[in-house]
Formats: structure tokens, sequence, C-alpha cells
């Protein structure tokens, strides 16, 4: 029997004024990759973020369930260190901070200071470095300062990586990114999956990148609700055919 890593009930999320969520329900088991597809405007980076606990993302109703235990009063660093991990959209630079320096810090909030250990660490970093195509001299880099996209893409699944997390949101990770970035990247990812056994949400428009990552399950987000979920097949019909045949055959079922 699945062991289930991730439950969401009738979540209800309001970004200042405006509801976004509305009356979400998703579930995720351990080991699970799952593909979240929709609209622009239908709510997907709302949910990864209200997952991770932005703080501009709040809950009206419903829970978030992680390994048993509520989590949607909990900061995002709690959340964190209980295993989940957000690779944004659009990754910010940060001047004066050299990503060594930032992986580390990170990896010491997650793992606790007490178990990591800065020689070690170093070792680890090179290591992953390497296995990503990401050349050394970039810990020595500010984050993201001068990056290209594919640059910055690879950090964050470099992140991901060294944090080790039990669930991964990637949020839209394959935009902005040309065919050959989006190759090293996707593989990047699936590799990282599958050596920690990671489940994973992943937030796209196309099925390029789902040829890499290859999920279980494809659902369909539209005004705020899962309207639609499938096997890999759905996303294939998503390429031929668009949202608008789906969304028109099936509109969501709560008022």
């Amino acid at each position: 029997m699945s062991e289930r890593l991730l439950q969401i009930e009738n979540l209800h999320v309001q970004v200042g004024e405006k509801e976004i969520l509305r009356g979400l329900n998703l579930e995720i088991n351990k080991g699970e990759i799952h593909a979240l597809m929709g609209p622009n405007g239908s709510g997907k980076s709302t949910l990864s973020n209200t997952i991770m606990g932005h703080p501009n993302y709040k809950v009206t109703q419903g829970k978030i369930v992680f390994k048993g235990e509520e989590i949607q009063d909990l900061p995002a660093s709690e959340r964190a260190r209980r295993g989940v991990f957000l690779a944004f959209q659009y990754p910010i630079s940060i001047p004066g901070v050299s990503l060594g320096n930032f992986l580390l810090a990170s990896v010491r909030s997650v793992r606790g200071e007490e178990n990591v250990k800065p020689l070690p660490f170093r070792r680890e970093l090179q290591a992953k470095m390497q296995e990503l195509g990401i050349k050394q001299e970039f810990a020595r880099r500010y984050v993201n300062e001068g990056f290209s996209g594919g640059e910055k893409k690879r950090i964050e699944i470099l992140q991901m990586a060294l944090l080790k997390p039990s669930l991964a949101l990637l949020d839209e990770t394959d935009s902005g990114l040309d065919v050959d970035a989006l190759r090293i990247v996707a593989e990047g990812i699936a590799h990282e999956l599958a050596a920690q056994q990671t489940s994973a949400l992943v937030i796209t428009h196309y099925q390029r990148l789902l040829d890499y990552v290859k999920p279980q399950f494809i659902h369909i987000l539209s005004a705020g609700r899962i309207v639609e979920s499938g096997g890999p097949e759905l996303a294939l019909q998503l390429e031929k055919s668009g949202y608008d045949e789906i969304l028109k055959k099936r509109q969501p079922s709560q008022a």
C-alpha cells in the first residue's frame, strides 16, 4: 500500500482581496511524480507558493497535510525542514552572497548546523556540481548574478539535490529554456528525483519537460480547482487539442 505524503483538502487561498484557489483537492504518495497543467491564471503558481508557505498567500479554508501533520500555519522555514522544496519559476540574484556560502547556509538550516561541517559539505557540493554539469567556479560567484536562464535553473536543481527533500515543487522549471538547456535541466531533475525517491509536483505548460520527467499522474487546473486528472496520455491530449476542448467537456463540479 502506498504511503501518503501530501494531502490537500478543500483548499481555498486568497491573495490580497482576490480568491485564487477555490476548493482544491490533491493527494501525492511517496515516490510519485504528478504534473500540474492549466491555462495562465488558473492558480498553478499559487498552489506551489501556498504549499511552501509564502506569506502573501492566505489559506482561508481547508488544510495541507504533509507526512501526517497539518502545515498550513507553519512558516516556510519549518516546511523546508520537514522536507518541502520549491524551485522558483524566476530565480532571483543575490549580489554579495557567494553560491557556495548560500548553499552551505541553506543545507545547515534544513539538516541542522551540527550535522553539516564545511569540509565534507564542500566535497558533497563539488561532486553534485560535477554531476549536474555546473562549473566549479560558480560556487565562488554571487548567487545567480550574471547567470543565464539555464544556469539559474540548474542551480535550483543543485539546491534540490543538496537539500534532499521529500517533496519537490517545480514551478515551470522549463520556462525560458532553449532545447539544449531544457534537456540538461530536465535530465538533472529526473536523475535527482529517482536517486532520492523524491515525490514531485511538476508545474508546466508543455509536454517537452514531461518527456524527461515522466509523471504517473496529470492534473488540469482551471479557475482554482483541479477539473481533470489522468495518466500521461492526458498531457499528450493537451498537446494536440489544447485546454479548450477538455475544459468545455468538464466544468468544475463545485460552485
